[in-house]
């Protein structure tokens, strides 16, 4: 199966192991992997900070980067959910009204592509430690993924996935909110790691690396014992020679 591999600002900038490791994934899925280089960014932080017209120019050069007969596939539900949703109010009713609609038809999330498109969830991963997930909010509220990553993750041998208290409630991030309510946010952090070490977890792992930044952020401050994972890291855990 060919996917195109669309990869956020977030994993190109500060985690592109990530990207490298979701390519791997999907090729030990069967998957042939297209990478255009021209991408760039969905134009979610353009959208979110009211400006449209900004964020229609950089979708509309998303919708072109991509094909509309092709299965797109993403390591972030918040990139993900941009799309899905987002453009909606950006492109209903414009002349790319098809295009878009055909494109926001084919992408999906990485867990939700392995789990409910391919039907795969063993990929021979292995991490030792207990660890928690983490639902952010794009990929619970918008993407409407919530079992997929955890089916996953109770294949990768030695991890034991605990539950938390507050597993649905945001980290704090939200984009722009960390910067502009940066106490609030500072402070969602805080319960949501609180609530992770409660349960003497060893890992966070989410489907997003703006929470993870969010959360790893906030234990290098204050030197926590415990790590963020992105659930693509994961997955391909442990592998020889890859």
């Amino acid at each position: 199966m060919k996917v195109e591999l669309f990869i956020p600002c977030f994993i190109d900038q500060i985690y592109p192991e990530t990207a490298f490791n979701t390519i791997k994934l999907l090729q030990k899925a069967g998957c042939e992997v297209v990478y255009n280089p021209k991408q760039t960014c969905c134009g979610q932080p353009a959208y979110n900070g009211g400006f449209w017209d900004e964020a229609k120019k950089i979708g509309l050069k998303f919708l072109n980067d991509f094909a509309e007969d092709c299965f797109i596939v993403s390591p972030s539900a918040s990139c993900t959910g941009m799309i899905k949703n987002g453009y909606d109010d950006l492109f209903t009713n414009s002349t790319v009204h098809n295009r878009c609609r055909n494109i926001q038809s084919n992408i999906y999330e990485l867990s939700d592509f392995l789990v409910n498109v391919l039907k795969k969830d063993y990929f021979g991963a292995e991490l030792v430690g207990t660890a928690v997930y983490h639902d952010s909010c794009s990929a619970l509220r918008e993407c409407k993924i919530k079992d997929e990553p955890r089916q996953l993750l109770t294949q990768v041998g030695g991890l034991e996935v605990i539950p938390m208290s507050d597993q649905e409630t945001c980290c704090g991030f939200g984009g722009t909110f960390a910067v502009k309510f940066e106490g609030i946010s500072a402070a969602m952090a805080e319960q949501k790691i609180q609530n992770a070490m409660a349960v003497k977890a060893d890992y966070i792992i989410s489907t997003d690396s703006s929470c993870l930044i969010q959360l790893q952020g906030y234990i290098d401050k204050h030197q926590l014992p415990i790590k963020t994972k992105h659930i693509a890291d994961v997955l391909t855990s442990g592998w020889a020679n890859i």
